[in-house]
């Protein structure tokens, strides 16, 4: 026979003070189930009343009682550095590129993606090398030769000629 977990009217009177300051629309959600069951209410009657399943009525509440109350149905904070390098990393990295820029080499972005994944020794998305040169203050990776409606010498020759007349 399954579990039935009691909850104190105590409780549910707490769980009802703590929702007026509640924004989240679905941590409400699953308060306020809670609190449902609090005053006495079986997980069918409260799956009616909020339009969901009774098995997830049931998993709130079994979250509540055996997962530490209220923070428990709080939503989780994502924490960490999502990044492979820390920034000095990705700066010593970028190091031998900067040099071969500074010399007016074209600096490759395949070879600069196959170097960061031996490093890294995993494969990674395609803009994470874009998001990385745009921390450290890249602008491009490789400059265009000219610029593609740019004149003729010879245009520009005779445009110079007609304004020194």
């Amino acid at each position: 026979m399954p579990k039935t977990y009691k909850i104190s009217t105590e409780n549910a009177a707490e769980i009802e003070e703590i929702r007026k300051t509640i924004t989240d629309k679905k941590v409400d959600r699953r308060l306020y189930a809670v609190q449902l069951r609090g005053e006495g209410l079986t997980n069918h009657e409260i799956a009616e009343k909020l339009d969901t399943s009774n098995k997830m009525v049931s998993q709130w509440v079994s979250t509540y009682i055996n997962e530490g109350g209220i923070e428990a149905l709080l939503p989780k904070e994502r924490i960490g550095m999502h990044r492979n390098l820390s920034f000095e990393e990705e700066k010593e990295f970028l190091s031998a590129y900067t040099k071969q820029a500074e010399a007016g080499q074209i600096v490759n972005l395949n070879e600069m993606k196959a170097a960061y994944i031996e490093k890294v020794g995993h494969s990674i998305g395609g803009s994470q090398i874009y998001r990385m040169l745009e921390r450290h203050g890249w602008r491009k990776v490789m400059p265009r030769s000219k610029h593609p409606k740019k004149a003729s010498d010879e245009a520009i020759e005779a445009s110079k000629k007609l304004k020194q007349k």
